[in-house]
């Protein structure tokens, strides 16, 4: 569809050339994407992506930068994605904290890459393009975007004290929402709570943790190399970073004093190992010369780190040779391929269906 300019003869001689040469360039490339849905887990706070049935096709120029990254727990093909289009995609411009579009790009010999994009580029009238930025969704990423709510899992993803801290959200009458770090809805008005738990603090209590007996129960229907209903639990001791935005010092109070009392009484299943107190933290903008009112309270908390579902054994079982009886359980196969939404993963590699 042209733009108004365009349909009046009025598009400026930068604009023009721009276009022709974005025209030559992409050759009228078409980028689909499709719209996924957020969602929460109610037991830990876990973000997923599941796909909805809408889908978007756009047309522009996509470019995009690969930089091989190498860390101790992966190696990293991170991809830089600018797509440029002459018709601005207000899908892709519109902020919605529950949805976002994910684009898919083929990639020769290879899985497609996932696009999304977190940024839109300086706007220039005269030259009337639009472009978006983003990377492609990181490998690592890939299992929070499911193709159905029916893929959710049933349990927590965490294994730490986070959901009882999501859980202790009404004090004096009142109700605050509590969020996982770095899982906070955009752009949330205060009052508000956010907890963090420090992943390497997190230390055993206990000499061993407490598991079984196996071979437990079977889940039924869970496949040849079946999962296990075990029980176990671990006394632990996490570090609790608890920022309160919103929150006067009377306030802040009450909320601790509610920590206090369903630590003693057993409502919240964990204990205090230090004596906590309430900070004031510092947060600015210049723009309006104030503080936010912001405060943190450090927690050094023991409970019990419980698992229900050994899904790690699945990995085990599933490894061993067709030959080898499985106590409590079926042998598993030493064939097989695992399929994924748009391909199947196999010895020789990627193949497409």
């Amino acid at each position: 569809m042209p733009t108004s300019a365009e349909a009046s003869g009025q598009q400026s001689q930068i604009e023009a050339t721009l276009d022709s040469g974005i025209n030559a360039l992409s050759q009228k490339q078409k980028v689909v994407f499709q719209r996924y849905q957020r969602f929460p887990l109610a037991s830990d706070g876990s973000v997923f992506w599941v796909a909805t049935g809408a889908l978007l096709t756009a047309i522009g120029s996509l470019h995009y930068a690969t930089d091989r990254q190498q860390s101790d727990d992966e190696t990293l093909a991170q991809s830089t994605m600018i797509f440029t289009s002459e018709q601005e995609v207000t899908q892709l411009s519109a902020a919605s904290p529950m949805s976002m579009w994910i684009g898919a790009w083929p990639i020769e010999g290879a899985p497609p890459l996932r696009v999304a994009f977190s940024q839109r580029g300086n706007y220039f009238r005269e030259a009337d393009l639009h472009h978006y930025q983003g990377h492609a969704v990181y490998a690592a990423m890939l299992s929070q975007l499911i193709q159905s709510a029916a893929d959710l899992p049933a349990g927590p993803i965490v294994s730490n004290s986070l959901p009882i801290w999501l859980a202790q959200t009404t004090f004096a009458g009142q109700t605050v929402s509590c969020f996982p770090s770095f899982l906070v809805p955009d752009n949330l008005v205060p009052p508000y709570i956010v907890a963090h738990i420090a992943p390497e603090a997190t230390q055993a209590l206990g000499a061993f943790p407490i598991i079984g007996p196996w071979p437990g129960s079977i889940i039924p229907n869970s496949g040849a190399a079946p999962l296990h209903a075990l029980a176990s639990t671990q006394l632990c001791r996490d570090e609790v970073t608890l920022t309160l935005y919103g929150f006067d010092n009377q306030a802040a109070l009450q909320y601790l004093s509610m920590l206090i009392d369903a630590s003693v009484s057993g409502a919240a299943p964990f204990g205090f190992a230090n004596s906590p107190v309430i900070s004031d933290a510092k947060r600015p903008q210049v723009e309006i010369a104030a503080l936010a009112q912001k405060k943190v309270i450090v927690i050094s908390a023991n409970y019990n780190q419980a698992a229900a579902d050994a899904e790690a054994r699945r990995l085990i079982l599933s490894a061993l040779p067709p030959d080898i009886s499985i106590i409590g359980g079926i042998a598993a196969s030493g064939v097989g391929n695992t399929t994924q939404a748009e391909q199947t993963v196999t010895a020789e590699g990627w193949v497409y269906e």
